[in-house]
């Protein structure tokens, strides 16, 4: 068994995000509020984008003008 009255309060608690979803939960702190939840999250909701990583090399030396050089050979 448990020891008695060691254990913290667990109550209800109302978490709601930033976009107005509310979610009901038991929680040991109480009602609080997120920034981003399942329900505006981009991975979630389809609407991630994927940062194109083609060409960030060439990129990178044409904006610090360093010219394509491969490495010596020993």
């Amino acid at each position: 068994m448990p020891k008695a009255d060691i254990h913290p309060n667990y109550q209800g608690a109302k978490v709601s995000c930033a976009c107005g979803t509310t979610y009901e939960m038991a929680s040991t702190r109480g009602a609080f509020s997120v920034d981003i939840c399942a329900s505006c999250h981009p991975f979630y909701t389809g609407k991630q984008k994927l940062m194109d990583t083609q060409g960030r090399i060439e990129r990178f030396q044409k904006k610090y003008d360093h010219p394509a050089t491969p490495p010596e050979q020993k």
